[in-house]
């Protein structure tokens, strides 16, 4: 059954239920009209039997041959061994049930049939064996069950007749009721087969309006189909994105290499050449480090982090690094509570200061600032000469940078990163300088800029817990 198609399992398993139903409903039938024909027959052979009995001579004979026969039964009176004694009515001069059917008689005697309704027997009959006084002699009283079983057979072959009827009409049925059924499924095949075969922004067609099982794994196959679209998109603009910006760094190297061949260098120029190179290949694996964190996917659940302490540690290890060049602190006494975790919160706090470093200037204030309920806020805020307008609002973009910056190092990816991380968190990343504000991600309203004009990014997350 298994290697059958669905709608024939379909068919099938409705056809053998109405088969199971038309079944016991048609024996119920039957049993209850053999019920009223065979009471009908006893209560005729229990009359036959009141006038019989008193009828019968200690020597088995009857006293009035007359009055048994109007009863319109056959009888017998037979002896223990199955003999006849005397009979009259309808019965055969042969005894009606043999002699080993007489020993099991109890007194209140014993209805049976005689003659099997299937195959047709020459003489039906139904008998009741009733013992007499002293029990070696017994009446047996019988009636003919020609009409009763004609009966039967009529209404077992009508029941059949009707039966293969239905079972003909349910299998029509339900052929095409499942046929409607599956239509729809037939028809997001040949839609799959086609987005197989290399359709773009195809979609299964789902009716409106309509709350069905189909339906609903229709809205559920389209759905995935976006994200499946989402991820493609994603992953070819990462391809393109990688493939774009690495060609650079890749050229020069191979364009220093190709210098330092052509003619004979001493041990100093070689060194040179090698510091020239140490530096592209020190760009180029930042840049690959920074490529692959954007098209990391989302880390899953948030795990919580205390922002302050994230903080803090970054700026250490800065100040270890260029004590001249650290930023400063404004942190909260307290814990600053955020969904992200800890290395997520540390790459966002390095990019800002990078950037900070790197396209503004001296001084850098990092200020981490607690909102109740719901919001932790970090603040990165440097003296340089600002940005636009117009690149307030382009400058999470990708390998975005401004006129100015493309003579510097970098690659105009850490704003992008840091606006992935925050909008993975349902977060707001927030640009403002020269009193001007730009919204990227999701709108905090609740949480107010607490700066001045100098160019500050403040990133604002839910606390942990929060939506």
């Amino acid at each position: 059954m298994s290697r059958l198609p669905l709608r024939v399992r379909l068919v099938a398993g409705f056809v053998v239920a109405m088969l199971v139903l038309l079944s016991a409903a048609g024996a119920f039938v039957y049993w209850r009209v053999e019920y009223a024909l065979d009471r009908g027959l006893d209560t005729e052979l229990t009359q036959a039997g009141a006038v019989v009995a008193p009828l019968v001579a200690p020597s088995g004979r009857v006293t009035s041959t007359a009055a048994a026969d109007a009863t319109g039964t056959g009888w017998q009176v037979l002896d223990a061994r199955g003999r006849v004694l005397d009979s009259g009515g309808t019965a055969p001069d042969t005894p009606l049930v043999p002699a080993s059917d007489l020993a099991g008689v109890g007194p209140g005697g014993v209805t049976e049939d005689m003659g099997a309704l299937l195959p047709v027997a020459a003489k039906p009959y139904r008998v009741r064996i009733t013992p007499l006084a002293g029990g070696s002699r017994f009446l047996v009283l019988g009636v003919r069950r020609d009409h009763r079983d004609e009966a039967l057979r009529e209404l077992l072959l009508q029941l059949a007749l009707a039966g293969l009827g239905a079972l003909a009409v349910a299998a029509l049925v339900g052929d095409l009721l499942a046929r409607a059924a599956l239509r729809p499924v037939e028809t997001y095949r040949r839609r799959a087969d086609e987005i197989a075969g290399g359709g773009e922004r195809l979609r299964l067609d789902v009716p409106a309006g309509r709350d069905a099982e189909v339906t609903r794994l229709g809205h559920t196959l389209n759905d995935m189909l976006d994200a499946l679209e989402r991820s493609l998109e994603h992953e070819r603009r990462f391809v393109n994105d990688a493939s774009h910006e690495l060609r650079t760094p890749l050229t020069l190297l191979s364009a220093r290499l190709q210098l330092a061949r052509r003619r004979t260098r001493t041990v100093a120029e070689h060194e040179t050449t090698l510091d020239e190179l140490a530096v592209d290949v020190a760009r180029l694996t930042d840049l690959a480090t920074q490529l692959l964190a954007l098209g990391a996917p989302a880390s899953g659940e948030p795990v919580g982090s205390d922002v302050a302490r994230v903080v803090r540690d970054v700026v250490a290890r800065r100040r270890a690094t260029v004590p001249d060049g650290a930023p400063g602190t404004d942190l909260p006494a307290g814990d600053a509570p955020s969904s992200l975790a800890p290395q997520e919160v540390e790459r966002i706090v390095t990019n800002l200061l990078d950037n900070a470093a790197l396209h503004g200037a001296a001084p850098v204030l990092v200020r981490v600032r607690v909102v109740a309920p719901a919001w932790t806020v970090v603040e990165v805020r440097d003296g340089g000469p600002g940005m636009s307008g117009e690149l307030l609002t382009t400058a999470t973009g990708r390998f975005t940078r401004s006129a100015e910056a493309r003579s510097r190092p970098g690659a105009g990816l850490g704003l992008a990163l840091v606006d992935q991380l925050v909008r993975q968190a349902d977060g707001e990343l927030r640009l403002c300088s020269g009193g001007e504000h730009r919204t990227h991600g999701r709108a905090v309203p609740e949480v107010a800029c607490e700066h001045g004009a100098a160019t500050t990014v403040t990133v604002v997350l839910p606390q942990s817990g929060q939506e």
